[in-house]
């Protein structure tokens, strides 16, 4: 019997979602750990939604803490849930602990740019946004010629018309 397979993520069916989410490995787990971005970082990016880093600063959007913010303290793939340092409760026994969020529940609202990779990334997607990919102007070399892409080769006898 597989123990995982892509093929469970196109089903209606809940338990076999609910199967791909808990088989996943962690390659595709640190993605189901995602969140949108608030507008501004959206439009900055060019970018509806990545996955929750510790260190992002996030806003509560559903539940009992809506509209509290804060930095994310971890980020716990297992569970795939998020925990945010401000956010606490207090036990029966008197001890406070942070509460486990889901991260589909909560907007990014500054990312965490200490990692190279990140910054990268963000380096990346706001210098496309500054000088955006012009179709027309992709030039494709075949052979000897270079020919815009879309223009037809014509003969040297038809040109001379």
């Amino acid at each position: 019997m597989k123990k995982f397979s892509i093929g469970w993520n196109k089903s209606t069916q809940a338990r076999k979602q609910r199967k791909y989410r808990y088989n996943a490995p962690t390659h595709i787990r640190r993605k189901l750990v995602s969140a949108h971005l608030d507008k501004a970082l959206r439009k900055e990016l060019n970018k509806r939604s990545l996955p929750v880093r510790k260190g992002d600063e996030v806003k509560i959007m559903v539940g009992n803490h809506k509209g509290k913010t804060g930095k994310v303290a971890r980020v716990d793939l297992k569970r795939l849930k998020i925990f945010i340092e401000e956010i606490k409760i207090r036990k029966v026994s008197g001890q406070e602990v942070q509460v486990a969020i889901e991260p589909s529940n909560v907007i990014i609202t500054k990312l965490y740019l200490d990692d190279k990779k990140r910054k990268k990334f963000v380096a990346r997607k706001t210098q496309m946004e500054r000088h955006p990919k012009d179709v027309s102007q992709h030039v494709s070399v075949s052979g000897k010629e270079g020919k815009k892409s879309g223009e037809k080769k014509t003969s040297p006898a038809k040109k001379s018309e």
